[in-house]
């Protein structure tokens, strides 16, 4: 029996059926963006430089800034306009556009100013929220994404990072200030003088930063977090040997009794403080404890929350620092760092195509959103002010 050949131009691959690629429209004019001043918290940093701006108007975007947001960091609104951005007198013009980034999360007055399905870029400070504030966005049908979920592809908490390296050094450099301040000591190691003993709590990226600093400076440091695998890291990273030890009260209150110097730098949402109230009196008086992450869950149960105006209180005669905007003192670094990471986040979102199709494709995108269309989507911020949680891959497919 013969076979016939049937004779085809096609190799086998190119004859099995393909799935369906959709055409992704790339508008021409992207979208306006918004960068209101910040308000509250004598906020001085800004989320993007005139140079950012540049690139960003020369990509089609509008940008419409709030005349002196960027003040504090020494930008003036006539860089701003020269690099092609519109200034406007009018907060409520600002907030009115597609995408809005901010530093600080909006005050209640300024969620009035949005229109339904704004993009909300800003630090969600979880700690210094209410229920209102949740229930206020979610009537403007709001997309809120908050800094402390972006996310990048290989899952690392990106801007998290960023921010957390400088307010590592700038922990440091700002309890040397203090500390001089309380009974004139230097942070530091002086021939022939006893070095001055640091504190660490948290071996993540604000640990490791502040780690690195107190090193450079020539301060002796020891640090403490429950996770191993953060402490070898953290060996492995800094050159010289510093102790480091899991969190054991015993070994913890003995250091806190010798330390000049405490940062804290271990977020405990929802958990209790490592440093109890008890240790911090049992320390020296004139040393100092800078908790940078008071506005996440506080480590040290005595600290509180302090503003640029009183940046510090005293208890137990030991300085608290409780700066949910530490970075802040350093505005124009943290403004550049903050500005080349969205001004690449927002390129990265224009090959793509605009936000809704990042969020359909990217799943650290919609990771990234607390709030989507005004349903609130983040278990943890539902857990802890009691609203009904609805889950983003279900609302987004």
């Amino acid at each position: 029996m013969s076979t016939t050949n049937i004779f085809t131009p096609f190799s086998e691959e190119e004859l099995i059926p393909k799935e369906e690629k959709l055409e992704v429209i790339k508008k021409g004019k992207q979208f306006s963006i918004g960068i209101p001043k910040e308000t509250c918290l004598n906020e001085r940093r800004a989320c993007i430089t005139p140079d950012a701006v540049q690139v960003l108007v020369e990509h089609g975007h509008e940008i419409i800034i709030e005349s002196g947001a960027g003040q504090g960091s020494f930008f003036t609104d006539l860089q701003y306009s020269e690099s092609g951005a519109k200034i406007t007198q009018d907060a409520k013009e600002a907030f009115s556009q597609d995408l809005v980034l901010k530093i600080n999360p909006p005050t209640e007055e300024e969620i009035d100013y949005f229109k339904p399905n704004t993009y909300l870029v800003s630090a969600l400070q979880i700690n210094l929220r209410d229920k209102d504030y949740f229930i206020k966005l979610a009537e403007k049908k709001v997309n809120a994404i908050a800094f402390e979920f972006i996310a990048d592809e290989y899952k690392q908490l990106a801007l998290v990072r960023l921010i957390g390296e400088i307010a590592g050094s700038v922990s440091i450099l700002y309890a040397s200030e203090l500390l001089a301040l309380s009974n004139g000591l230097m942070l530091g190691g002086i021939t022939g003088v006893r070095p001055t003993e640091v504190v660490v709590l948290g071996a993540g990226i604000v640990g490791e930063f502040a780690t690195k600093a107190a090193i450079g400076l020539g301060a002796s440091v020891k640090v403490f977090d429950n996770s191993l695998s953060k402490l070898r890291r953290l060996h492995t990273l800094v050159d010289s040997r510093v102790p480091t030890s899991i969190i054991d009260p015993k070994e913890l209150s003995k250091s806190l009794r010798r330390a000049d110097v405490v940062i804290g730098a271990l977020p405990r949402l929802n958990m209790q403080p490592i440093v109890t109230e008890d240790m911090v009196m049992k320390m020296k008086k004139g040393s100092v404890i800078i908790d940078i992450v008071i506005d996440n869950g506080k480590a040290i149960e005595t600290s509180e929350l302090t503003t640029m105006e009183d940046p510090y209180i005293i208890k137990h005669g030991v300085i608290h620092c409780g700066l949910p905007n530490l970075t802040s003192k350093m505005p124009r670094t943290t403004t550049k760092a903050i500005s080349n990471f969205f001004l690449s986040y927002i390129l990265n979102y224009d090959e793509e195509g605009g936000f809704e199709n990042m969020l359909i494709r990217k799943n650290e995108m919609k990771q990234s959103l607390y709030m989507y269309k005004g349903r609130h989507t983040k278990k943890i911020i539902c857990d802890r002010f009691g609203l009904t949680y609805h889950d983003i891959n279900l609302l987004i497919f």
